[in-house]
């Protein structure tokens, strides 16, 4: 047996204050409520889950010039400094579920006379226990070496340590988590990296660089694989060159269509599977900041699970840097949605209530899949599986994990590792164009995963969803929705033949509709003018209580059937932002301008009786064939899922050989 570093204390590259949550944790540790104790009173969970949403912060903040290096913080005297946090805390009960790992020991120099270290676990419940303690008794520096077994984290619970300060600032010099594993182990694994650009170009040359100047990281990275698949080359970008230049011969950039980011992933994929170097492929999109110390953490975890294993990060907003987006996500099975584990919250603000009073984050967070944004996918496992379906973009990352996990290997969505990245909540990708590969590729994963007749409740849903965007005059997305189950219907051999025309295909079709015609400059349509006022005044931020919303759901269809309103073709009838264009609210008018999620644009909604009874008369009749055809249908995709993701296929559609990654001659 041999020791190795599992996880070290860490602090942020840049000492940026809106990431000091992540990190140390200077607020005392205030539980919410337990849901055991509660139980099934409705108001009663209302009420908790209210209580957990606000904040314990007092405001108590780290100075940025109590970080001292990269390892390293100054703790003032008196001080309580808390490493509970995301990054430094040790996520004890994902190592004991997934790895060979039985034992840690945590090593700690610290140097301040009187100085008290303390030593905490939690349980999956939240509940916190003083493990061990000690206190420094020298002005030098003194190193603690604390034993601890893994043995109670069966369902959840963490590792980690806290410092209060003496008479004398105390210095952490250094934190770190080790154990004894077999020789075979010692050795860490190498990461081919996957990075996937489209005209993003700075943002992904500044993500390259980043990887490059962290020295720790680098003899981790056997190749960096960037697809460039936009109109503006990576390597005109100003930071380019210098990112080449640190990562030299690890650097290797290849140009090829726009095949989406399944194209995209798919390709570093193969070039990995074809090298055959590499422990690891690493998908990571190119619009984000990364923790490289997070990929260490990755590669380390995967190198002593007990099998292969995926290891996935989450997602931080790059907006809001202390707000947690993604942690361990889940496929409804009846439904066939993506969504976070039903005892997990989205958009948790570490800065407003951070992990020691969090009580859902001690729980072990299961899941079925992880996101591309950052995602570790040992080779075998793609050896053995194949790769990427070919679907451009959405439902690739989370029906590889379905399928992986069927196949015996299991998708681990890591604590300490993570990426800040744009929100989904950001984006209109709902109602534009990527409206037709979501519905499309939820549709054939379904068909590839559910263990539901009919895929439980989705063929009803696509119904419901698809005449809620028609009574919310969004015909463009109606469209492109229908479009997707007709290919659908169309079967899984057509997928790598139209990958790289799809977008320009729907693109295209979809420029014809008001609603996707899309505007910067609010002054592009007439003012908004109506004839007669709202009923009653009602305003439309309003949310309408549970009856109303079951009289506009009836009564709405319906609506559309009679004659629009005099004056509507001429000027809208509202303006609505983003937050209230809810079709219970665009329901009541006959034309709308909308403002997009994303802040940068309008568009006109305008409603159109005719239109409207053509499209839900196709959505009845595609709906009905795609319910009484699931069964055949499900057969045909899953008896070609081989193929259309082998190393072959995609090497076809990409050009080249599938062995030495030469281009084919034509």
């Amino acid at each position: 047996m041999t020791t190795r570093l599992l996880q070290r204390q860490i602090f942020p590259i840049d000492r940026d204050p809106d990431v000091f949550a992540l990190y140390v944790d200077l607020e005392e540790a205030r539980l919410d409520t337990d849901r055991q104790e509660i139980g099934g009173n409705r108001a009663a969970k209302d009420l908790n889950n209210a209580a957990i949403r606000q904040t314990t912060s007092t405001g108590r903040k780290l100075r940025p010039d109590q970080i001292l290096s990269r390892t390293s913080v100054r703790v003032l005297a008196g001080q309580a400094m808390s490493f509970g946090s995301y990054f430094n805390a040790f996520p004890a009960s994902y190592w004991r579920r997934h790895t060979i790992v039985t034992d840690v020991t945590l090593t700690l120099k610290v140097t301040g006379h009187g100085t008290m270290i303390t030593v905490y676990k939690s349980m999956a419940r939240g509940h916190s226990q003083v493990v061990e303690a000690a206190e420094v008794t020298d002005s030098e520096t003194q190193t603690f070496s604390f034993d601890l077994t893994l043995k109670p984290f069966v369902d959840g619970g963490w590792y980690w340590y806290d410092v209060v300060g003496g008479d004398v600032d105390a210095i952490v010099e250094s934190a770190e988590w080790h154990a004894e594993v077999p020789e075979d182990r010692v050795a860490h694994g190498t990461v081919d990296m996957a990075i996937t650009t489209m005209n993003r170009q700075d943002f992904c040359a500044k993500l390259i660089g980043q990887l490059a100047d962290d020295e720790v990281l680098r003899p981790y990275l056997d190749t960096v694989f960037v697809m460039d698949q936009g109109s503006q080359p990576l390597i005109e970008s100003e930071f380019f060159p210098a990112a080449a230049k640190s990562l030299g011969d690890k650097l290797r950039v290849i140009v090829q269509d726009n095949l989406g980011g399944s194209g995209g992933y798919a390709r570093g994929q193969l070039e990995s599977v074809r090298k055959g170097t590499a422990t690891y492929s690493l998908m990571m999109d190119d619009d984000v900041v990364c923790e490289p110390e997070g990929i260490i953490r990755a590669v380390t975890f995967g190198d002593l699970a007990r099998r292969p294993t995926i290891v996935g990060g989450h997602m931080f907003s790059i907006y809001a840097r202390s707000r947690l987006h993604s942690f361990g996500e889940v496929v409804q099975p009846w439904r066939f949605w993506w969504m976070t584990r039903l005892d997990g919250y989205g958009d948790w603000d570490f800065a407003a209530r951070n992990l020691r009073s969090s009580r859902w984050l001690h729980k072990r967070a299961d899941v079925d899949f992880n996101g591309w944004f950052m995602c570790l996918i040992p080779r075998q496992v793609l050896e053995e599986v194949g790769l990427s379906l070919p679907i451009f973009i959405k439902w690739d990352d989370s029906e590889f994990g379905l399928r992986a996990k069927a196949a015996g290997f299991p998708t681990v969505s890591f604590p300490g590792a993570a990426v800040w990245h744009v929100p989904w909540t950001d984006k209109n990708d709902g109602v534009d164009w990527q409206a037709y590969f979501h519905h499309r590729n939820r549709l054939i994963a379904a068909l590839l995963h559910s263990t539901y007749p009919r895929g439980g409740r989705l063929v009803r849903e696509s119904l419901n969803h698809q005449i809620k965007h028609l009574v919310s005059l969004q015909y463009s997305t109606a469209e492109i929705r229908h479009r997707a189950i007709e290919d659908v219907l169309a079967g899984p051999y057509t997928l790598h033949e139209t990958l790289g025309s799809k977008l320009p295909e729907i693109n295209a079709f979809r420029s014809q509709f008001s609603d996707a015609q899309l505007h910067t400059d609010r002054d592009a349509f007439p003012p908004a003018r109506r004839k007669k006022p709202p009923k009653r005044g009602k305003d439309d931020i309003e949310i309408p209580g549970r009856l109303s919303l079951l009289i506009a759901a009836g009564l709405g269809p319906l609506r559309q059937l009679r004659p629009v309103r005099e004056m509507s073709q001429e000027f809208p009838e509202t303006e609505l932002t983003s937050m209230d264009a809810t079709w219970y609210n665009l329901v009541k008018y006959d034309s709308a301008v909308v403002s997009m999620r994303d802040g940068a644009s309008v568009a006109l909604y305008s409603r159109d009786p005719a239109r409207y009874r053509d499209l839900l008369k196709r959505t009845i009749s595609i709906h009905r064939r795609l319910h009484d055809d699931w069964a055949d249908l499900a057969e045909q995709y899953r008896s070609a899922l081989g193929d259309i993701t082998s190393p072959q296929a995609w090497s076809k559609t990409f050009g080249i050989d599938p062995e030495t990654g030469e281009p084919l001659k034509p």
